[in-house]
């Protein structure tokens, strides 16, 4: 099981996207959890991009909306971790 890093960005845009759609806030809660226990399960349709967002990955937590990660070592303990960059609409992330 990976842990979850949120970096002040995806805090920032987490908020601002739970505003603009407080509905949401549960699906996206419910899309950690999913992704803290397999982040390449089938129904997060978790992919790699490229162009300018080559090497980070998103999934998904509902029709229109997408998160942003990555998948990185902690120097610490080794341990791979989920860094999470953003969250928003497909037109928004891309």
């Amino acid at each position: 099981m990976r842990q979850l890093v949120q970096t002040p960005r995806f805090r920032r845009a987490v908020r601002k996207f739970v505003a603009r759609n407080p509905r949401l806030q549960e699906r996206i809660e419910a899309t950690l959890r999913r992704m803290e226990q397999d982040v390449f399960s089938p129904d997060l349709g978790t992919h790699k991009l490229s162009g300018d967002l080559f090497g980070l990955r998103a999934c998904s937590c509902g029709y229109d909306c997408r998160v942003l990660f990555s998948l990185e070592k902690d120097a610490r303990t080794g341990d791979e971790v989920i860094l999470l960059h953003g969250v928003g609409t497909h037109d928004e992330i891309y």
